[in-house]
C-alpha cells in the first residue's frame, strides 16, 4: 500500500493548522470586541461578521480557477501570504469602519488559502490513499477548532488584551506560509489522468461557468448551505448565546474543545470507511447527528444539552464534512479539482455568512432562542434534501 504520511502531505497539514487556528483563534471573541471597543448592536455584528465571509465566498470561485490554471504552488504562496499580513491590519484598525474594511477584505486571500492548499494536499498523496487522505486532512482544521478558542478565551480572560491575540494570530499564520513554501511538487497522476486533463483544458480554454462553479455538483453544494448557515450562527453567536440566555461564561473554550473531540472521533473512526468508498454512509451518519446535536442545543438549555450537543455536532460535522468533499471531488474531473474544492467551500461560506448575518438579525428581533430554533430547523431541513435527493444525485453522476 502506497504512504498516505509522506512529508508533503505532513507540510500542508502543518499550514492548515496554522490557517484555521489563527482563524479560530479570533472567530469566537470577535463579537465581544466589537461589542466592548466599539460598543455596537446585536444586528451591527452581524454586519461586520458577514463581510469576512461574503468576500471569502466572491474569492473561492476565482481560486479555484487560478489553481487549476496556473502553478498551485505559486498561487498557493500568494494568497497565503496575504492571508498572513492582514493580521496586521487589526492592530491599526482604531475605528469600526477601519475594522470593517480589514475584516472584510481579510476574507479573500482566507477563501483562496483554503482552496489551494486543500487542492495541494490532493496533488501529494497517493491515489489509492486519497478518501482516507482529505479524510485526515481535516484533523488540522478540528485540531485548530479544539485549540485555538481555548487559548484565545484564556488569554483574553487573564489579559483583557485583544491587540495580543492579533499578534499571535499574525505569528501563526506566517509559520503556515513558511510550511507551505518548503513543499516539493511531485507528479502523483497516472499517464492516462495527465492525458485526460490535457485533452480537457483544451477544450475548455474559452472561459465558462464551470470553470469557476462544478455544476456537476450544484446538489450537493446548494445542500451544504444548509449546515454551513448553522454552523454560522453557532460558531458567531455561540459566546453571547451561552452568556445572555443560559448563563454560562466561561464556557465557550469548553463548547469548542468538546466540539472538536467529536471531530475529531468521527474523523478517526471514520476513515476505514472512507477508504472503503463508503461516501453516503458517512455523510448520512453524519448529517443526522447534527441536527440530533442542533435540536439539542436549543430544547434542552442547561449545561447537560449545551455540552453533549457539542459532542454530537463535532461527530456530525465531522463524518459528513470529508464525506461531501469526497463526493463532489467524485464527480468532477482531475483538472477540476480547484473548482470541486472551491464549489463546497464557497457552499459553506454561503451558509456561514447567512447564518452571521440573519442570525444577527433574528437575535436583535426575536432573541437568541428563536435563532437557535431556526438553526435545528435548516439542519433538519439538510438532512432531510441529502438522504431523499441529494443521496441518489450523487450516485447518478460519480464518474
Amino acid at each position: 500500500m502506497e504512504r498516505l504520511w509522506n512529508a508533503n502531505y505532513c507540510k500542508v497539514m502543518a499550514a492548515n493548522f496554522t490557517l484555521f487556528f489563527s482563524f479560530y483563534l479570533l472567530t469566537p471573541l470577535l463579537p465581544l470586541y466589537l461589542s466592548e471597543h466599539f460598543g455596537v448592536t446585536k444586528d451591527v455584528i452581524g454586519l461586520v461578521l458577514s463581510g469576512y465571509t461574503l468576500t471569502a465566498l466572491l474569492s473561492r470561485p476565482f481560486s479555484g480557477f487560478l489553481v487549476d490554471s496556473f502553478p498551485r504552488k505559486t498561487v498557493l504562496l500568494v494568497c497565503f501570504f496575504f492571508f498572513f499580513i492582514f493580521f496586521a491590519g487589526y492592530l491599526v484598525a482604531s475605528t469600526l469602519l477601519l475594522f470593517t474594511i480589514v475584516r472584510t477584505l481579510h476574507g479573500a486571500p482566507f477563501g483562496a488559502v483554503t482552496v489551494a492548499n486543500s487542492t495541494m494536499a490532493i496533488d501529494v498523496l497517493p491515489p489509492s490513499r486519497r478518501n482516507e487522505g482529505i479524510g485526515f486532512y481535516g484533523l488540522s482544521n478540528n485540531l485548530a477548532m479544539a485549540i485555538a478558542p481555548s487559548v484565545a478565551i484564556y488569554i483574553y480572560h487573564y489579559t483583557h488584551n485583544f491587540e495580543l491575540l492579533f499578534w499571535l494570530a499574525l505569528l501563526v499564520a506566517f509559520a503556515g506560509f513558511v510550511a507551505d513554501a518548503s513543499i516539493k511538487q511531485e507528479k502523483t497522476e497516472n499517464i492516462e489522468e495527465e492525458k485526460e486533463a490535457e485533452g480537457a483544458n483544451e477544450r475548455k480554454r474559452l472561459l465558462s461557468l464551470d470553470r469557476f462553479f462544478l455544476m456537476r455538483g450544484w446538489l450537493l453544494a446548494v445542500n451544504m448551505v444548509f449546515f454551513g448557515f448553522c454552523f454560522g450562527v453557532l460558531s458567531n453567536y455561540l459566546a453571547i448565546y451561552g452568556k445572555e440566555e443560559m448563563g454560562i461564561t466561561g464556557g465557550t473554550g469548553t463548547y469548542f474543545a468538546l466540539l472538536s473531540v467529536g471531530l475529531i472521533i468521527s474523523r478517526l473512526q471514520g476513515s476505514k470507511a472512507l477508504r472503503q468508498g463508503k461516501l453516503t454512509q458517512n455523510a448520512s451518519d453524519g448529517v443526522v447527528l447534527s441536527a440530533i446535536g442542533y435540536t439539542l442545543f436549543v430544547a434542552c438549555p442547561n449545561s447537560f444539552g449545551y455540552y453533549t450537543s457539542a459532542l454530537l455536532i463535532g461527530l456530525g460535522n465531522g463524518h459528513m464534512w470529508p464525506a461531501f468533499q469526497n463526493m463532489i471531488i467524485s464527480v468532477a474531473h482531475h483538472n477540476q479539482r480547484g473548482t470541486a474544492n472551491s464549489t463546497i467551500l464557497v457552499s459553506w461560506d454561503v451558509g456561514m455568512g447567512l447564518g452571521a448575518l440573519i442570525g444577527g438579525l433574528v437575535a436583535e428581533l426575536l432573541g437568541y432562542k428563536l435563532a437557535f430554533w431556526m438553526v435545528a430547523f435548516a439542519q433538519i431541513t439538510g438532512t432531510l434534501t441529502f438522504l431523499i435527493f441529494t443521496r441518489g444525485f450523487f450516485l447518478k453522476r460519480k464518474l
